[in-house]
């Protein structure tokens, strides 16, 4: 089976192909935006089934089937669920909301496999794409990743934003920070959830630091046109906004 992910992100598309790894699919190829997906599929092999990101870097990936006759089964990943349930119609197996759980994948996976003989049989994909230019003319709020769900021991406990001090990121693990002075492993990335949060109220001031606005006790003036973050109860590092990041902090903080 030749597997491919189309994803805007390439942290996120990694994850994915490490959770597919784990399901015993192995995936031949990434592409992450709508240009380099054409080229590609204008000279190589169509694979069986793709993992295919709504919204890329440079256009929604809708534009990839106006260029491409497209002869794979698709299951589309996003954090819209407007798109998946009203813009389009095409034999695409499933989809799945960001970010992705694993038993969601293994069952898209599983109906993939059931289904794989009448998906190769398909030739086209049928897409309505003047509905979707319909519908992306109507703005619609986007939906924001308000709580995490986190393992403790044989446990699971629920942390919503508003228990969040700051996430952050070490020794290739990402982080939780609670105003209670505790922290939680969590299973994703400081990319990702640049894409998932709100971003009127976080801000990723560095490689290492996403922080929410109401969580900032302090901001002083640091080292080398640098500014330095003081949180209520976070005291294992000092947080500090990166020096490209300072205008762009600064207009955030309005």
């Amino acid at each position: 089976m030749i597997t491919l992910i189309i994803e805007d992100e390439k942290p996120a598309a990694r994850l994915l192909q490490r959770k597919l790894e784990k399901l015993e699919v192995k995936v031949e190829t990434m592409l992450h935006s709508v240009e380099e997906s054409i080229e590609w599929f204008e000279n190589n092999q169509h694979p069986d089934l793709i993992f295919l990101d709504i919204q890329l870097s440079d256009g929604l990936s809708f534009e990839i089937f106006e260029k491409i006759d497209i002869k794979s089964a698709i299951i589309f990943t996003t954090a819209y669920d407007e798109y998946a349930l009203k813009a389009f119609k095409l034999n695409s197996i499933d989809y799945l909301l960001k970010p992705i759980d694993e038993d969601d994948l293994e069952t898209a996976v599983s109906k993939f496999k059931t289904r794989m003989p009448k998906a190769a049989e398909t030739s086209n994909l049928q897409l309505d794409f003047e509905q979707i230019r319909q519908m992306l003319s109507n703005p619609f709020e986007k939906t924001y990743k308000k709580r995490f769900t986190v393992k403790i021991g044989q446990h699971l406990k629920v942390i919503t934003t508003e228990e969040i001090e700051c996430f952050f990121s070490e020794n290739k693990g990402t982080y939780i920070h609670t105003y209670e002075n505790r922290d939680y492993l969590i299973d994703s990335t400081l990319e990702i959830l640049e894409q998932e949060l709100d971003k009127k109220e976080f801000f990723r001031v560095s490689r290492k630091f996403i922080v929410p606005l109401k969580a900032i006790k302090e901001i002083q003036v640091y080292t080398n046109s640098r500014l330095k973050v003081i949180l209520p109860s976070y005291k294992d590092d000092e947080v500090v906004v990166s020096r490209e990041k300072v205008q762009d902090f600064k207009a955030w903080l309005g």
